[in-house]
């Protein structure tokens, strides 16, 4: 405890300069006799502090001073300081206010090395992400209107658990009371989220596989594709690695779950994009091709 005392004594000092030993004991619910012997233990230890009797007088420390660096050596400090704005760019609580202390103890220049937009081109789901940051670190039960990928509209109460990022999207893994199971939510698709006033206990729910969500009864299918020279950069951007052919085009294989998804991503990439494998993939893109086709005949 008195450690932790003497620490926040200093930061006080660093931040007010001068403090009286009267106002340090009744920030820190101690007699002004503990405050002193605090004092001491710090000029003792090397502290350049120092006291000034009368009026105007106080505590403070001289105008030089740094945190000794010998506590954290130099890369410590720095991984410290990035690992707050890390935190700084999804509003953590509090961690303006820490950064900005921690980087005048460490007498460092903060640098903005990290910064986040939670929201896509098309959609500002700012208001969502934060909502449900509030409701996991205040154990609140939540509320929302969801579309699944099968084009159906229900109504979830969830207790949420978990802000997961994961291939370019956000989602809420969280509790849904009207499952019973854990399930995955992704975050464009929420809509007339309500923070309710219920509170839900701490559950360990965070060890859970991929296979225990809503994917769970949606079966996977390999896929294989054949894309021209085009869609080069959709192949970064969307896949792991791909085979280039001779003539520039790109042959790519991965496995996912069967839906609707599936087949609007394949459509995605238009005349761009072939299915080769399995056959009855390439039946259900022929068959929506040709119903799209009759809309603009």
């Amino acid at each position: 405890m008195q450690t932790s005392r003497l620490f926040e004594i200093i930061y006080i000092l660093l931040d007010k300069k001068s403090t009286t030993a009267r106002e340090l004991a009744e920030h820190f619910s101690v007699s002004t006799r503990t405050i002193y012997r605090d004092i001491d233990v710090l000029s003792l230890s090397g502290i350049p502090i120092y006291t000034e009797k009368g009026k105007g007088g106080g505590i403070g420390l001289l105008s030089n001073f740094v945190l000794n660096k010998s506590i954290l050596n130099e890369q410590e400090q720095n991984d410290i300081l990035s690992a707050l704005q890390g935190l700084q760019v999804i509003n953590a609580t509090g961690t303006d206010q820490i950064l900005q202390k921690l980087s005048t103890v460490f007498n460092k220049n903060v640098t903005p090395w990290v910064d986040v937009d939670f929201t896509s081109w098309s959609f500002s789901g700012g208001e969502t992400f934060y909502g449900l940051k509030d409701a996991i670190l205040q154990r609140k039960i939540v509320q929302f209107d969801y579309f699944s990928t099968y084009g159906e509209k229900t109504t979830r109460h969830i207790e949420p658990i978990q802000l997961w990022f994961k291939s370019k999207a956000w989602y809420v893994k969280g509790y849904c009371l009207t499952k019973q199971d854990i399930r995955l939510f992704k975050l464009t698709r929420i809509r007339n989220l309500t923070i309710t006033n219920e509170y839900f206990p701490k559950r360990e729910l965070l060890a859970i596989s991929e296979n225990s969500n809503n994917n769970k009864h949606r079966p996977d299918v390999t896929l294989k594709l054949k894309l021209s020279p085009e869609m080069t950069y959709r192949m970064y951007d969307d896949f792991e690695n791909g085979e280039t052919q001779p003539d520039g085009s790109h042959i790519v294989s991965v496995t996912w779950p069967e839906d609707e998804w599936l087949y609007g991503f394949i459509l995605s990439f238009g005349e761009h994009a072939e299915v080769l494998e399995p056959p009855h993939i390439k039946e259900i893109i022929k068959s929506k091709a040709e119903k799209i086709l009759k809309k603009y005949k």
